[in-house]
This record gives C-alpha cells, structure tokens and sequence, in this order.
C-alpha cells in the first residue's frame, strides 16, 4: 500500500485532538476506520506515531517530527492546486512574445501589453524583439508562445489574426519636392511618381517582409528600383533618408519616431499595406494565450473605432 494524503489529513486530524472519537467526528468517519487507517500509517512508515491508553493519546517523538512534515506537506498541495487552478484560469504562468521592432511603435501593442501586465500581474510575460522570420522560427520550435509581426506566408502548423493596418509610406528629405508645406496637406503619392529616385531598402537578411513588399509596389508601378543602399535598421534608413543619400519606403508606424528632417507621404498603390497580425500555434489552447488574444483584439478595436 502506498502512502496517500488521507493518511496524512486522519493523522493530523488525530495528532491535534489527540482523541480518536473527536477526530473521527471531524473528519465525517467512524473511530474504527480511523484507528485502523492509523495503524496502516504507523506500518508503512516503520514508526509508532502515537501512544495509546485507555484514559489519553500522545504524540510520540517520530509522531511530533511527522505532524510537522504533514502540516508542511498539505500546504504544499493545496498551492499547487491553487496555482494550477490559477493557470488554467489565465491568471498565472510564463508567456513568451516575440514582436518586430515597430510593433511597439504604435499605440495598440503597447497598450495591449500595459493592460494584461495589469490584469494578470502574476504572469510572467517574456518579451523578445525579432524579426518577422526569427518570429516564425521561434514558433515552429516553441521557444515564444506568440509572434507580433508582419506576415506573408505562413506554415500549416501556425494561424494568424489581424490586429491592425499599418499602411507603407514614401520616406522623404524634408526638402524634397514631393513633400508639402504641411503634414495636413499631403495626397497620396503614386508610386510611378518614384521612378528616377534611388531606394534605401531592407537587406534581405534583416529578414523583413517589408522588402518584398517594396518590389512588389514598384513592380505595380512598371519599373525596377535603383538601390543604393541596404541596411538592416529601419532607423538607419531614416538618418540615411534625411542625410539626402536616398528615399525609402516604410510602414507609417515609424512616423513616431518624429525626425524632422524627412517627411512621410501616403502611397496610392493597392500593395502598399502592411498589416500587423497576432501569431500562434493551431494546437496552443491555453488559457494565458486566449487572455492575451482577447486583449490585444479589444486594443486594437478600440484604437480603430477612435480613428474613425
């Protein structure tokens, strides 16, 4: 026979009373079964636990020692019952995300973030900036729970839902022709206006989805791009911008970044979007991921009825 934590709660039930008849009231049994179950205890372990007279039961001294590992015991189990509950419930635990560098550059994600580490303060989020690929990567082999980034294709095993648009822009000097007098004052561009500038574009192992974008949307317009650079900073790409070496094109996110000495104009091509999506396994069903979702869903609702 094995030990089991009945054993554990009739022996503590009758070491605090040190009476059989009240504990066995106690705990909703009769004496004879109690006695009996102590006696199994008292076998299994090799040690008389209690002295009995027919006028008083005492602890013994292996029974002292075994009362206060017992106690110590059955407050372990009741935490990890608690904890466990507490898991399944999405209030506690450990998640993993990965994000782009300009996911948290506009205001949905960011505040997504702040409302779960309010609402759930007792789990542990693991943030981790990566690029759209490194995101998908991590996935496949569960080192993140959850990607934020731009998405293209994806594998069978993964599924995505969009959270917002974040529409590409032409990256201009400040003093450049195409840009107006005023923020307030820009159309749309169409992208064939672009064909005698020199691009400042993604490196294709900064491994950004953003790239092919770029050549899909000049593709569009009928020409190919004069490259003249390319660099694996989005940042880089704007100092380089407004140092006059070239244009670049851009999410609208990174317009937070306020250098004054570029401007960003809106593009008219079909293809120049580029939508952030929340990604995750198929097969991840916990509950710390269904809370992060429904958050990150009411953010992004939110900010896009403020919009409007």
């Amino acid at each position: 026979m094995s030990l089991e934590l009945r054993h554990l709660r009739y022996f503590i039930a009758v070491a605090e009373d040190l009476h059989f008849s009240r504990a066995a009231e106690r705990l909703g049994i009769s004496q004879p079964p109690l006695s009996q179950q102590i006696h199994t205890l008292e076998e299994m372990l090799g040690a008389r636990l209690l002295v009995r007279t027919n006028r008083r039961v005492a602890l013994t001294d292996a029974g002292e020692a075994f009362l206060k590992e017992a106690r110590a015991i059955l407050v372990q189990v009741d935490r990890a019952v608690d904890y466990v509950r507490s898991v399944e419930r999405g209030e506690k635990g450990e998640l993993h995300i990965g994000m782009t560098r300009s996911a948290m550059l506009a205001k949905q994600v960011p505040r997504a973030i702040f409302r779960f580490r309010t609402e759930f303060p007792s789990v542990h989020l693991g943030l981790e900036e990566l690029n759209s690929l490194e995101q998908i990567d991590a996935l496949i082999h569960e080192k993140i729970q959850v990607g934020i980034m731009r998405v293209q294709h994806l594998p069978a095993m993964l599924q995505s839902h969009m959270l917002y648009a974040d529409p590409l822009v032409a990256v201009l000097p400040a003093k450049h022709p195409f840009c107006p007098i005023s923020p307030t004052l820009s159309v749309p561009l169409d992208p064939a206006q672009l064909v005698h500038e020199q691009f400042i574009i993604f490196a294709d192992s900064a491994g950004t989805g953003i790239r092919n974008q770029f050549y899909q949307i000049c593709h569009d317009a009928g020409f190919n791009p004069r490259i003249v650079q390319e660099v694996q900073e989005a940042s880089t790409m704007i100092g380089l911008v407004a140092a006059g070496l070239g244009i670049t094109i851009l999410p609208v996110s990174y317009s937070y970044l306020q250098q004054d000495s570029v401007c960003y104009i809106p593009l008219s091509s079909p293809s120049a979007r580029s939508d952030i999506h929340v990604v995750y396994r198929c097969r991840d069903h916990s509950p710390l991921l269904r809370q992060l979702l429904t958050i990150l869903k009411s953010e992004a609702a939110a900010h896009a009825v403020s919009r409007r």
